[in-house]
């Protein structure tokens, strides 16, 4: 079981766990949530989530890690603090041939890693080739796909040199595509291909990422880390912009537990928490307040289904548990969100046509299931035939997951008389047993785009393997992907993708839940801190402002010219 540990965090905060009560009571003269004190000097302490699986990006994908990969490592392209969108990084400009089949991408020539080496065109190959390594076995391998002869690499029928990526010259790295990828630049910004230290790793293996042998690229380099406790980093002065980086050190915490994340927040302990943190029964009296942040989010939350295993190979069975969960109530219950029927987010791609999937039906969703064999003499459904020992509920430990848990398994009590149980699993054992369908039934799933356009969700399943846990990647949805991103048309390529979405919620190989929004809490003297549409913060950025007439007075804007 996961502790907050004390070991440095002092008596203070222990104590503040203990004299805060679990509730919102908050001073009615208060525009804010607690304590509003800014810390010495540039110094940010942030709950980033789940013990990370690991320091290396091309092995995790979860957004803990994310988090923490924005401040450490960086690629050719980063995020915009405030809108998500593609700005320049390692790489100061780029452009596409005729057909955006191939891209080049101009470095700076002032990178360095942390030891003061230079990042040179080649570190940025050697990095693609080894996310894709089949020994590596990366879960984000997929979405290099696009470049010529990355899937066959990673399938183990290629080489290493056969893959699209040739470093020119020591500053210049052309990319060549096995299909259009209009969004290539934006999609390089993904950890996936985050530039990582070719010496270290052939020094150390696996060990590259322990404190004493790691190597960075970015604007921060590790001080200190201590699992299940705390992650430090110190700014870079190697890093190319160090100038513009302001803080000194942020303190990356390791905390699931929402009441624990409160508490330590309202003592002022910490300046920032990540999103999907107020708890449900919070939200309506923190809305006023000016350090809670709400705006949309590029993310939803579902639950996949096994399509390889019984029962949930069967589509009337899958489509049967989505039709017996009422995602309206499910919405109200979260308050946050909005009820979705569709795989993609709703209202953050402005002219797609975004289709539906089956509304709330329950006695539809009884029919089904009768007709897949659940049923008396009669035809009648009937429940005690069904195989509920073969169905599960798996999700990965934190308070929000469980309460979606128990109401998705409430409706299936109501809706279909069937008593699903619910399974609740470490992170990283988790993210391991469902990427090899070693769930039975259903398991939950989070997804935040890794860039601004519906292909970020609809990709998911251009392949059986990576993040796609279902085992559902038919060779027709596939081709439906590769012809939208030949359509030079933005309305065409959307439309051609909507196609392509329908066809993936008829199949029903997940249940889609809600569309997110990004609630979290933010003090007033950080800056440079938004709730931009994939909630992920480049750190650079980011600055404690002591001048309390410069704080931020409200929800910083979700976007901005």
């Amino acid at each position: 079981m996961r502790r907050f540990s004390t070991s440095r965090i002092g008596a203070a905060i222990v104590a503040s766990l203990f004299a805060l009560p679990a509730c919102t009571t908050q001073a009615k003269d208060s525009p804010y949530f607690g304590k509003v004190e800014a810390p010495q000097g540039q110094v940010l302490r942030y709950i980033s989530g789940s013990e990370p699986e690991s320091l290396d990006p091309h092995v995790s994908t979860g957004q803990p890690e994310a988090r923490i990969y924005l401040a450490l490592f960086e690629g050719l392209t980063d995020y915009h603090p405030v809108t998500g969108q593609t700005i320049p990084a390692i790489a100061e400009r780029w452009e596409a041939n005729a057909d955006n089949t191939e891209f080049t991408f101009y470095l700076r020539h002032n990178a360095k890693w942390s030891n003061g080496d230079a990042i040179t065109a080649r570190d940025f190959v050697w990095s693609v080739r080894r996310g894709l390594s089949p020994a590596l076995a990366s879960r984000s391998a997929y979405l290099a796909y696009y470049i010529q002869g990355a899937k066959e690499y990673n399938e183990g029928k290629a080489r290493a040199e056969d893959v699209g990526v040739v470093a020119v010259d020591d500053y210049t790295v052309r990319i060549r595509l096995a299909t259009p990828v209009p969004y290539l630049a934006t999609l390089v910004s993904h950890q996936m291909f985050k530039l990582v230290p070719r010496k270290a790793i052939e020094a150390h293996g696996d060990a590259w990422t322990e404190p004493q042998n790691i190597v960075t690229c970015g604007p921060f380099k590790v001080k200190v880390r201590r699992p299940y406790d705390r992650l430090i980093v110190v700014r870079d002065p190697n890093y190319w912009d160090a100038a513009a980086v302001k803080l000194d050190e942020i303190t990356f915490y390791p905390v699931e537990d929402q009441m624990t994340q409160m508490n330590l927040y309202k003592a002022g302990e910490v300046d920032a928490v990540y999103n999907h943190t107020v708890p449900y029964a919070w939200v309506d009296e923190m809305r006023h307040l000016k350090d809670y942040m709400d705006k949309p989010e590029n993310a939803i939350e579902y639950y996949m289904l096994n399509t390889k295993k019984a029962p949930t190979n069967d589509i009337r069975v899958r489509r049967a548990f989505n039709m017996a969960i009422d995602k309206n109530a499910l919405a109200v219950y979260r308050r946050v969100v909005k009820p979705l029927t569709a795989f993609t987010p709703e209202g953050i791609f402005p002219g797609y046509p975004q289709p539906t999937g089956d509304a709330f039906d329950p006695p539809r969703a009884k029919q089904l299931l009768a007709d897949a064999g659940y049923r008396d003499a009669a035809g009648t459904y009937d429940p005690s035939k069904f195989p509920v020992s073969e169905m599960e509920i798996s999700y990965n430990t934190t308070e929000a997951n469980r309460q979606t848990a128990e109401f998705v398994q409430a409706q299936w009590k109501q809706n279909l008389q069937l008593t699903v149980p619910i399974k609740n699993i470490e992170w990283k054992t988790f993210l391991d047993s469902r990427a090899k369908l070693q769930y039975k039934g259903a398991a939950r799933a989070g997804w935040v785009g890794d860039y601004m356009d519906p292909y970020t969700f609809l990709d998911l399943f251009s392949t059986e393997f990576g993040d796609n846990g279902t085992g559902w990647s038919p060779p027709e949805f596939v081709a439906m992907l590769r012809e939208a991103n030949t359509a030079h048309d933005p309305a065409k390529r959307y439309a051609l993708l909507a196609r392509a979405e329908a066809f993936l919620l008829a199949a029903q190989p997940v249940i889609p839940l809600y569309t997110a929004a990004t609630d979290w809490l933010k003090k007033p003297y950080v800056k440079g801190m938004y709730a931009n549409p994939l909630t992920l913060h480049p750190w650079k950025f980011v600055y404690i402002e002591h001048d309390r007439s410069k704080w931020d007075l409200d929800d910083p804007p979700a976007s901005t010219n």
